[in-house]
């Protein structure tokens, strides 16, 4: 791994400030990988072994997804919107799993890390980085489990909702009696009243060649193939 203040100086510049989640979350996330057996897991042999649950949308988020490369897109990052300053790290080589948490007393006991500093966000910063591992976090050994549907790599399956017609990966459908549903028509969704819209420009593209249709007329030629069908 890289050294502290260099994975530190990164991050921030990453995220776009420096601020004491940064600290912790980069503390977090090389005490994770220490833990897990994993030295370099950006690097293109340990980055397939690695899963990271991450329980918070903070800053200190951010710096454990910079430190050990993980990534949504990947599928090797887990948001879990449970509000707690904690991330799980998994070897998927070897299934061992660490759940750190970030205490509440290394809130309270900063001024005595970084006694000379008077401002509080400047006085954690400092502190949090001066903490034992054992003072700034509590560590939990956890059992993971996963399934097919929540490892990297393709698509292992496709449901198409019985309601709104929209696809589902990996397994993500609810199943309510006889219909296989998206969680939106299932449980609701986070936006409400939604409507189609049109939009200037709509039929713009980086890349563009005359022979591609638009969508408005790949309709109406799908429309008209389907009259013409037998």
């Amino acid at each position: 791994m890289k050294p502290f203040e260099e994975l530190l100086k990164t991050s921030s510049e990453a995220h776009g400030h420096l601020c004491p989640g940064q600290v912790v979350g980069v503390r977090m996330a090389l005490l994770g990988c220490k833990l897990i057996g994993l030295d370099e897991p950006t690097s293109r042999e340990q980055i397939k072994k690695l899963i990271v649950f991450v329980e918070m949308d903070r800053c200190t988020g951010d710096a454990v997804a910079h430190v050990t490369g993980v990534k949504l897109g990947r599928r090797s990052l887990k948001f879990m919107d449970y509000g707690i300053m904690a991330a799980t790290f998994v070897n998927l080589e070897t299934g061992r799993a660490y759940r750190i948490l970030s205490t509440e007393e290394s809130r309270e006991i900063a001024p005595f890390y970084a006694p000379e500093i008077i401002e509080k966000r400047k006085q954690q910063l400092e502190a949090y980085k001066r903490m034992p591992d054992s003072v700034l976090f509590r560590v939990q050994e956890v059992d993971i489990s996963l399934s097919e549907f929540d490892l990297p790599g393709p698509t292992h399956r496709k449901t198409r909702c019985s309601r709104c017609g929209q696809v589902v990966r990996d397994g993500r459908e609810v199943v309510i009696g006889h219909l296989s549903l998206c969680k939106p028509c299932a449980e609701g969704a986070y936006f409400t009243n939604a409507r189609e819209v049109s939009w200037q420009n709509m039929n713009w593209s980086p890349e563009q060649r005359r022979d591609f249709p638009t969508m408005t007329e790949y309709s109406k030629n799908f429309f008209h193939d389907s009259l013409s069908s037998p």
